[in-house]
């Protein structure tokens, strides 16, 4: 299973809140994993901001302390990594000149709105939303400020006394001592200013947002990276072999590549995806149902990259925060009203990116219970998840679907989905997906999980909610048309 005879397998997860290693056994699985709690982000006014430096040696910490339980001198790493968190930092002293920017930081509002007209060109182009988590967004509005802290910034990136990067980018330069100034695709492919077709860092894109691509680290492959790293208090020889985008890394240990089966995620906010057929020379428009976000899951040592449709629910947790949701069941009564209702507080995701259409009912609910109105909203999303996978399915037939996150442990949710969608349904046991994935592209091993589900299976009496749903569908479709 690991890359070479008498070698350990390590996976390290740079997330928002903790930071997590684990090591890949003999059998494949993940054992021996080390948690602790990421540095503090403070938030204040929009931003989201945590010290580097104190970043950093909590992930050494979390490494040193996973390899003390492996015998093995040589180790070889899986890194996957928040997507959009970012620092400057000086080249010479490698000391941060920023703090680490955290991808919910929204200083990017500004670009956004200014580039408002563009926004079909940068989804055709990259695949993505003009939205202020990206990390060009924030950079732009950094490097243009007329005044105040950041004022020199563009000038000193411009001379190369600089360095701008996302977190995997910083620990890496860090690691090899300034030897290697990389990112992956998969990471690029979050910041706007990549060509997805192409993998590569585009003209167009950074003059639109007025960002030298000569600054920008030099895109890399996801796996076979063979960097040695050099890492404070560990004398183990530690070999950098993937560096993947820890959303990424889950799909991949999730999901088989034959594009019949989705993932849906439902977290602090949702997600569901599904591969897609293809290669990186197609339009990626014509193999994706219109709207949807595209993902560049990894690239390949053959620099073939693999992508993924993504549709999006937002904030839906804390639309659900103030209620007893675990108490809620999918009755009658509720699913035989006429209330319609969206779950998501700032917005609907992809498809729609409608900032203007929130958590909304269609109409009073004074009437009703706490309960009542909680079923209400984990209706709307089983439905808003139910028609997202609706369009993947018409796009190209869908076999099955696994549910994972904090939310799909609600039984009320995993009932109503397998209720009304058409094909299985099944509920992930495993954890830490995120670090399993981020181990097998380090190991080298096929890139298929033996995944641990339990079928969900629907309840004969709930074909109440199906009829529901079909009349949500023409609610939601006026109601974006209202909006127009």
């Amino acid at each position: 299973m690991n890359a070479a005879h008498n070698t350990s397998t390590i996976a390290l997860d740079l997330g928002t809140t903790s930071i997590k290693a684990g090591m890949l056994d003999q059998w494949g699985k993940l054992s021996g994993i080390i948690s602790h709690p990421a540095a503090p982000i403070t938030g204040k006014n929009g931003r989201y901001e945590s010290d580097a430096l104190e970043y950093v040696k909590i992930v050494e910490r979390v490494l040193r302390d996973c390899l003390t339980q492996t015998n093995s001198a040589n180790a070889v790493l899986g890194m996957c990594s928040q997507r959009s968190s970012f620092l400057i930092w000086e080249k010479i002293s490698g000391q941060p000149v920023t703090p680490l920017i955290s991808w919910q930081d929204n200083r990017g509002a500004p670009t956004c709105e200014a580039l408002q007209e563009s926004n079909n060109l940068i989804h055709a182009l990259t695949g993505l939303r003009l939205t202020s988590y990206y990390f060009a967004t924030k950079v732009s509005t950094m490097l243009n400020a007329p005044q105040g802290d950041n004022e020199n910034l563009r000038t000193r990136l411009k001379r190369g006394e600089l360095l701008l990067g996302t977190l995997d980018t910083f620990l890496i330069w860090h690691w090899t001592q300034g030897q290697h100034y990389i990112t992956d695709a998969s990471m690029a492919a979050r910041t706007l200013l990549m060509d997805i077709q192409h993998q590569q860092w585009l003209p167009e894109l950074c003059r639109l947002f007025d960002i030298p691509p000569h600054i920008l680290p030099q895109i890399k492959p996801s796996v076979a990276l063979n960097l040695p790293l050099h890492i404070a208090g560990i004398k183990n020889d530690l070999t950098l072999q993937a560096n993947v985008a820890d959303q990424s890394a889950a799909l991949i240990a999730t999901l088989d590549k034959d594009n019949a089966e989705a993932l849906i995620n439902l977290g602090t906010g949702g997600f569901i995806i599904r591969y897609l057929h293809g290669t990186a020379a197609q339009n990626i428009a014509s193999v994706k149902p219109s709207g949807y976000l595209t993902t560049l899951v990894y690239q390949d040592e053959n620099q073939r990259a693999y992508t993924a449709c993504e549709g999006t629910l937002n904030s839906i947790a804390a639309a659900l925060a103030p209620y007893h949701v675990n108490e809620c069941a999918l009755e009658e009564d509720v699913a035989l009203n006429e209330i319609f209702c969206l779950a998501e507080p700032s917005g609907m995701g992809a498809p729609y990116f409608r900032a203007d259409i929130g958590l909304t009912f269609s109409q009073s609910t004074a009437h009703l219970t706490d309960k009542q109105v909680a079923t209400l909203l984990l209706e709307a999303i089983i439905f808003r998840v139910t028609r997202i996978v609706e369009d993947f399915h018409h796009h190209a037939p869908l076999k099955r679907v696994y549910l994972s996150g904090g939310l799909s442990e609600i039984k009320c949710l995993q009932q109503g989905i397998a209720q009304c969608l058409a094909c299985d349904v099944y509920r992930l046991n495993q954890k830490e997906a995120s670090l399993y994935g981020a181990a097998l592209l380090a190991s080298g091993s096929a890139l298929l999980s033996d995944k641990h589900s339990e079928k969900i299976t629907a309840h004969s009496d709930m074909y109440h909610l199906l009829e529901k749903y079909q009349r949500w569908k023409i609610w939601l479709d006026d109601l974006l048309e209202s909006h127009r």
